[in-house]
């Protein structure tokens, strides 16, 4: 996230300052000037925080080395000195990017806070622990700041939300809530199973599509590689000396001889499919088909579109705390799966239902045809008993024991298979290759036809 500090001048000429935070610094300044439009002020100055290296010594001690996030240099060098430390060097940090932290360190945050929180540990000492235990260097300084901020008495759902480039959306928001929530562990050991799921799910999805997906491709230009370029130096010594070539031989020869004369429409045919389904997918109409026809993809759309209804149960047991305000917890479930079209018909079809025609829970789920016919039979009954939170929780334990069981068989059948397109691929190469092994050059003087055959034989 980036901070801007900005300085206006109202009408009356009283000077007023402000910060504004977002993801980046051209975006910050448009909310900026947006702001002055709005309340016709002129903006005076607009400074950035960004990192400063400083060298820093105290009396005739060792100098010391560090960083420091400041609106200026001014700021940085006022602090040590209160400090009592000797400034010698100031200076802005020419490169500083911060990347996204991985993955399995939000991860690995939030479960620990999770276990820490069982044990009754206050949360101000858990950030402090888990700051200096902490390598990323963006987690460890977003940390900090949240610390800080949470410290001075800031709302901690803004708080956490200003840093969702960094834990994600849905994290940032169960985070955020928990600290008010009054019920923070059971919302943070929820969030911390969620993520673990995601995180499992996703590796599943990468052994059983992506994985496999890239060794094909990989293998076919290997293939391509040793047919363009390796076999045609020893097929094309046999022609020089006109030897009769083998069947496939002579077919594998071919198949060079096109590819190196349309080298650049093979690799248009292998490229450009893979650069334009790149470029749909990041628009929002093919991110949406996309997460739409995956859900369609024979025996693993089944278990992706279980694994989302998993995520929607156990996001939507942890938020919901009855009927009367059971909308917000299914708009929060809804994006918490992460599928653009999950999300859209939840929202377009099964809250505008409950909130203009006051359908109830589970005929508004019926109608956005998303879910099976188990959950909304068990929703049904939940909701006759007053038993909807137990019932969602029961559906997503049900759901992550029967996807997990059923995507491991998926994924070691698709390596299986796998293994057999590698070995006949293989045993193809090796018996064009054999085959070269077979040709045998004529003997010098001879001519091999069928006049001289019969003189042979007679």
């Amino acid at each position: 996230m980036t901070e801007l500090r900005f300085s206006a001048e109202k009408v009356n000429g009283q000077v007023i300052s402000g910060t504004i935070t977002a993801e980046k610094a051209a975006i910050a300044k448009k909310k900026i000037y947006k702001l002055a439009a709005q309340n016709s002020l002129k903006i005076k100055s607009i400074e950035q925080k960004v990192t400063y290296l400083y060298k820093v010594k105290k009396g005739n001690e060792k100098p010391i080395l560090g960083e420091q996030k400041a609106f200026s240099k001014k700021e940085v060098v006022d602090a040590l000195t209160k400090l009592g430390y000797t400034v010698v060097s100031v200076n802005k940090k020419l490169f500083d990017f911060n990347s996204k932290p991985p993955y399995t360190d939000v991860v690995t945050f939030v479960k620990i806070s999770a276990e820490l929180l069982e044990q009754k540990l206050p949360y101000s000492e858990i950030l402090t622990l888990l700051i200096n235990d902490t390598q990323n260097k963006t987690l460890k300084e977003s940390l900090k700041d949240i610390n800080n901020e949470l410290k001075k008495g800031a709302d901690s759902e803004a708080t956490f939300l200003r840093y969702q480039s960094v834990f994600g959306k849905f994290t940032a928001y169960m985070l955020g809530l928990a600290s008010k929530s009054g019920n923070m562990t059971e919302i943070y050991r929820a969030t911390a199973k969620f993520l673990e799921r995601r995180q499992q799910f996703k590796k599943d999805l990468r052994s059983a599509l992506i994985t496999p997906a890239i060794t094909i491709f990989v293998l076919i230009l290997a293939v391509l590689y040793y047919v363009a370029y390796i076999f045609p130096a020893t097929a094309k010594l046999f022609v020089k000396f006109k030897i009769p070539l083998p069947p496939m031989t002579a077919a594998t020869l071919k198949i060079s001889d096109f590819l190196i004369s349309n080298y650049i429409l093979v690799l248009a045919v292998i490229i450009l499919p893979l650069v334009v389904f790149w470029r749909f997918v990041a628009t929002k109409k093919g991110r949406y088909m996309l997460d739409r026809y995956m859900l369609k993809i024979p025996v693993i759309g089944t278990l992706i579109h279980k694994t989302l209804i998993e995520v929607f149960c156990r996001v939507f047991y942890t938020l919901y705390s009855g009927s009367a305000e059971s909308i917000e917890p299914i708009r929060i479930a809804a994006e918490a799966t992460g599928n653009v079209y999950f999300e859209d018909k939840i929202k377009s079809i099964a809250i505008p239902l409950m909130l203009k025609k006051g359908t109830g829970l589970t005929d508004s789920f019926e109608a956005t045809g998303l879910f099976t016919d188990t959950l909304i039979s068990r929703f049904h009954s939940g909701e006759e008993t007053g038993t909807i939170k137990n019932t969602a929780l029961q559906l997503a334990n049900y759901y992550e024991s029967d996807t997990v069981f059923k995507m491991k068989n998926l994924i070691e059948m698709i390596q299986v298979f796998i293994a057999m397109f590698i070995m006949i691929v293989m045993i193809g190469l090796t018996l064009v290759s054999a085959e070269t092994a077979t040709v045998r050059p004529k003997t010098p003087g001879t001519t091999y036809n069928q006049t001289n055959v019969e003189k042979m034989i007679a």
